[in-house]
Order: C-alpha cells, then sequence, then structure tokens
C-alpha cells in the first residue's frame, strides 16, 4: 500500500515568500503578449529571487529586448542566475533571435552555454547554419529535407546544406518540388535561390509545372493522376517521373488502393521517398499481405526507420509468414522488452503474455523530500498552483514544460518520486509522464492510473463495455485531466466534441449538463463508446478508430474481405488515428492485467476486422 500523503502534502509544499503576487504576474503576462515594455519594467525583475515566479517578468523583459534587437537585457539575466528554467529557456530564444539577425559569430559566443539536451531543435540549426558560414564542417542532418513545415533555423539549415553539396542534388530536386506542392513558394524560392537552381521549377508550361499539376490533380484523383503520368512521361526526366510515381503512390496507398499504390512505388525514385513514403510502401504489401515484398522491402528501408519496433515487428512477421522462424525469433525478443503496443504483439508471438503487474513499494518520503527542494520541481508546482488559483491553463501549460525539463537526467527511483508527489496533487498527466520514462525500474500502477474507478466502473457495467477498454481510451484522451481541451475544442476526461456531448446528452434525456463534470464526462463518453461499438460490428478496434476519426472513416477503412486487426490498424490512413487506436488497444491490455481479467491478450482484443 502507498504512503498516504494527505496529511503531509501540504506540509511538504516549497514555501516562499511570494516576492510577486498573482495580480503582477498575470499583468507582467498581459504586458508582454501586448509588447509594452514599460509595464512589464514597472514589474521589476526576480532573475535571482528564491520565488521561482518572480523570474517571469525579467524573461519577458529579456525576450521583449530581444525582438528589439538588444541583447544586453538577456544577458544581465542569464549572469543573475536563478531560474534555471528560464535562463535557458532565453539563451535558446538569444541563439534564435542572433540567428535571425544574421549574427553567426554572436551564436557562436552564445551557443556554448546550451550543450546536449539544452539546445532546441531551432537553435541546434541555427548553430549548424553559424558553423557552416564560418566554414566549419556540420554533421549533416539529412532528413530535414523531408519536412515543409521547418522552424526558421531548420529551414536556413537546409538552404545551406544544399547550397554546400551537402544534399545529394536528388535530396534538393525533391525538396523543391515538396514545397510548391505545398504551396510554400517564399520558402521554395529562397532554397533555389540557395542551390543555384534558377527558374526552371517556376517556368509556366514545363516539365516541372506539368508534375505540380498532376499532384495537384492525385490529392483527389490519384487514378487520374497516374494515367496522365503515365501518358506524359516522354516530357519528364527521370527524376521528374520518379518524383511523380512516389507522390501519386503515397496518395493512392493512404486511399488504401494497394495494387495501384504497390506499382506507382516500383516506378518511384528512391532517392527521393521521404521516410513517409517508404512507410506506406511496406503498409502496402502488408495490407495486400504481401509477405515477399514486406521482407525485401524491411531490408531496403533507411536506417532509422528499419531500426523502429513498428518495422521490426512487421519484418519478423513476414519471415514467420515465409517459413523463415529462426529469423523471425531474435527480433521479436528484441522488440518483446519494449512496454507499448509492439511489444505486447511481439512478446505474444513468442507465446508469452503479459502478466499482472507486481506491486511495488512506495519511493521512501526521504527522497520525495530530497525532491519537493528542488528549486525546478518547486517551480514546475508553483506554476500548477497559480494555475489552479486563477484558472488560468496557459499557466497550467508552462507547469507542465518546467515539469518536463526538470524531470530531465533523473534516475528511475527519483522519477517514480515525482510521480507519486504529482499523483498526492491530481496531477495525474503529470505523475504518468513521470512513470513512463523509468529505464530499468519500472511501477505500472504509476504508469496506468485508475482514477475515478467508482465512476467509470459503474458507467462501463451499466452499458456492459470492457472497463479496462474505457480506460484505455481515457488515457490516451486526457491522461485523466478532467479540463483537458485539444484544440479543435473537445473537453474533459473523455473528450468531447461540443456537438457530440449535445446529441448523446439529447439521447439520454439529459436537459442541462457540465461537460467538464467527471461523472458527467465519463457518462457521455461511455454512452457514445457503446454506441459506436453497436454500430461497429461490436468490434472495439472499429469503435476506437471511430471515437477518434469518426464512424464514416473506421467503415471506409474496412477490407473488401476480413483483415487481421493488427493490420488494419497499422494501415489506417490518420497518422494520429493509427497511433491512437494503437495505443488505447495497449493501454487496455494494461489495465486488464492490473484488473486481473482473465484471457487478456492484445492479439484476441485487435481480434478480425469483418469484411466492409
Amino acid at each position: 500500500m502507498r504512503h498516504s500523503l494527505s496529511l503531509l502534502a501540504f506540509a511538504l509544499l516549497p514555501c516562499f515568500a511570494h516576492a510577486i503576487s498573482d495580480s503582477s504576474l498575470l499583468a507582467a503576462r498581459e504586458a508582454f503578449r501586448n509588447n509594452d515594455s514599460a509595464q512589464l519594467a514597472s514589474l521589476g525583475n526576480g532573475s535571482g529571487d528564491r520565488d521561482p515566479l518572480a523570474a517571469w517578468p525579467g524573461y519577458w523583459q529579456a525576450r521583449l529586448a530581444l525582438d528589439n534587437g538588444d541583447d544586453n537585457p538577456s544577458r544581465a539575466f542569464i549572469s543573475n542566475g536563478g531560474n534555471a528554467f528560464l535562463r535557458e529557456r532565453l539563451l535558446n530564444d538569444w541563439v534564435q533571435s542572433l540567428g535571425k539577425r544574421g549574427d553567426w559569430d554572436g551564436i557562436l559566443r552564445v551557443a556554448p552555454a546550451l550543450s546536449g539536451e539544452a539546445r532546441d531543435a531551432d537553435s541546434s540549426c541555427w548553430l549548424d547554419v553559424a558553423t557552416l558560414n564560418r566554414r566549419q564542417t556540420v554533421a549533416s542532418a539529412p532528413d530535414l529535407w523531408q519536412n515543409v513545415r521547418l522552424s526558421d533555423g531548420c529551414a536556413r539549415l537546409v538552404e545551406e546544406q544544399a547550397a554546400r553539396g551537402i544534399l545529394t542534388p536528388a535530396q534538393t530536386e525533391a525538396r523543391m518540388r515538396l514545397l510548391l506542392a505545398g504551396n510554400y513558394l517564399t520558402v521554395a524560392r529562397r532554397l533555389a535561390a540557395a542551390a543555384n537552381l534558377g527558374e526552371r521549377f517556376f517556368t509556366t508550361g514545363g516539365a516541372e509545372q506539368l508534375v505540380q499539376q498532376l499532384l495537384t490533380l492525385g490529392k483527389n484523383n490519384p487514378v487520374a493522376a497516374l494515367e496522365r503520368a503515365a501518358a506524359s512521361e516522354a516530357m519528364f526526366s527521370k527524376a521528374q517521373s520518379g518524383f511523380l510515381y512516389g507522390q501519386l503512390a503515397l496518395r493512392s496507398a493512404q486511399r488504401l488502393n494497394m495494387p495501384q499504390a504497390l506499382d506507382a512505388f516500383e516506378r518511384a525514385d528512391p532517392q527521393q521517398l521521404t521516410d513517409e513514403q517508404w512507410e506506406w510502401w511496406l503498409r502496402a504489401a502488408l495490407r495486400q499481405q504481401d509477405w515477399g515484398r514486406l521482407e525485401q522491402l524491411s531490408r531496403r528501408l533507411p536506417e532509422a526507420l528499419a531500426g523502429k519496433g513498428a518495422w521490426q515487428y512487421w519484418r519478423a512477421r513476414s519471415l514467420q509468414a515465409l517459413g523463415r522462424g529462426n529469423e523471425a525469433t531474435p527480433l521479436l525478443i528484441k522488440i518483446s522488452f519494449e512496454h507499448n503496443y509492439y511489444g505486447l504483439l511481439a512478446k505474444e508471438e513468442l507465446g508469452t503474455t503479459l502478466e499482472a503487474p507486481l506491486s511495488r513499494s512506495p519511493t521512501p518520503l526521504t527522497l520525495q523530500r530530497q525532491l519537493l527542494a528542488d528549486p525546478d520541481i518547486q517551480h514546475a508546482l508553483a506554476l500548477f498552483e497559480l494555475s489552479l488559483r486563477n484558472n488560468k491553463p496557459e499557466w497550467r501549460e508552462d507547469g507542465r514544460r518546467v515539469w518536463r525539463w526538470a524531470l530531465r537526467g533523473r534516475n528511475d527511483e527519483q522519477l517514480l518520486a515525482a510521480a507519486e508527489i504529482a499523483l498526492e496533487r491530481n496531477l495525474y498527466d503529470m505523475a504518468i509522464y513521470a512513470a513512463e520514462r523509468t529505464v530499468r525500474t519500472h511501477d505500472f500502477s504509476l504508469r496506468f492510473l485508475t482514477p475515478y474507478r467508482d465512476t467509470t466502473r459503474r458507467y462501463a457495467s451499466q452499458l456492459e463495455i470492457d472497463e479496462a477498454w474505457v480506460y484505455g481510451l481515457i488515457r490516451q484522451e486526457s491522461r485523466f485531466l478532467n479540463v483537458a481541451r485539444s484544440g479543435v475544442g473537445a473537453s474533459g476526461l473523455m473528450q468531447l466534441m461540443p456537438a457530440t456531448a449535445k446529441w448523446v446528452a439529447g439521447k439520454m434525456g439529459l436537459p442541462s449538463y457540465q461537460v467538464n463534470d467527471v461523472d458527467t464526462n465519463i457518462r457521455l463518453g461511455t454512452w457514445y463508446l457503446r454506441h459506436v461499438l453497436d454500430n461497429l460490428s461490436s468490434h472495439p478496434v472499429l469503435a476506437t478508430a471511430a471515437y477518434n476519426a469518426g464512424p464514416g472513416r473506421a467503415r471506409g477503412w474496412q477490407a473488401a474481405m476480413p483483415l487481421e486487426g493488427a493490420i488494419y490498424a497499422e494501415t489506417i490512413p490518420f497518422s494520429e488515428t493509427r497511433d491512437y487506436v494503437q495505443k488505447v488497444m495497449a493501454n487496455a491490455v494494461y489495465y486488464a492485467g492490473a484488473f486481473r481479467q482473465p484471457g487478456n491478450t492484445l492479439k484476441s482484443r485487435l481480434g478480425t476486422i469483418p469484411a466492409r
């Protein structure tokens, strides 16, 4: 049994002199948003104050100054010591500001203070740009060219790589075509200038323009685009044709027209394929259950992709199907140590199943006290408390950032102690985050928390749906944060969209309701989950996909014949929904183990998806 800390929780909270009031902090944030430097200056600079929240106005002052090209407030804030999180954050801001100004020497002076994981992705790119501009070599980042949505620093780095021949001509031209297909004209013109590509990509009536026209057609009608590509092939260079077929193959695969996709991928240029295209080539073979082709493709994958658990698992499955089980076993053994969807599948392929998680003694109170005395943990907890006192979700988001930052480099025992500290304060998402980061010593009761158990069990029982599945879904939707709100407006533990909540409430005869109320949210969410389950062959995989992407899409992704559940899940066209379904179903296995449910395997839960 865990320590009961309820009586100790407030005694262990950090105590500050509160050098800055809540009202001053809220006013400072508003002044920063309004670019009001004078108002910020009137609130002081608490970078050296013991109250971790007192440093925020000084940080914002320095940020506004950077926007005006003034580095002195940043230099002063960082030299004053104090809040480590904000110092690191400001150093990254400073590097990025210097990069946008083209001050390469300035970057090379500031960047050494940002070592290893302290440097964010954009700052790392700007440092590489500065290094290249000082005629020094840097380690290449060959995958950057694939992403059209890059930060300013990383976009500039790709341009520098192209100009210096670090990217191959095929990669540079493929990036140009990707940018034009996404209508990133300004970025494309910068890349063309950097790589000395001239105007051929922008010439009206030229072959590159026709490539773009066929890509536009292929977004909605890849069949027609492929027919026109074949008819116009004499107009294209090998590189143009290879790029076009790769893009149309991707569109075909994502529409689940796998025979067409496989044919087009065979005509594509492998040098111009992005990681996404490689993965969909494998998914096309998998959906067709063409195990020979899948095995061959898995050997051709770029190194970073070949090491992913997904493709290690499916390579092992293809080897089994080809009668080469002796080659599959080492792969499955390696993956089976991972505590995730593919780890569970690999374990079951080896003939073992997940046992009920072993109980573990809680971490010592002395370790928890040590963590509570840590200034970075204090900073995170203070932000959570500020958010709660003032009902300001933006401060909670800052608290989450600081909490994640404060756990960098912690050992397993410290992580588990941090998880228990978060759990005691009902910071369920942060408790899970801490518990998931352990390497050797694990506590699955912290990774798979069960708050609101009476409510969840009651509604799951009334509706005759699996409680473990409901918990698996809630964990993925909100990490048990009852005030969670998505970018598209979904609310509460089960992330109900307003229209869905209103429709369900009407069906249930609820004239009024509060969607963020725990009981109401679970009641509405489980009713809707039961509804989609009933309308989708009573199959939990289809219902899970429908809960995320809608029933129509879940049905549309079914095949013309019965399909193994794991193959259906792997070939869901939406990456968010694919990841969601896999995690919810894996979560359910862990919860079922904790609830001592019999016959609990992931493969049985995935089952067979009936024909459309």
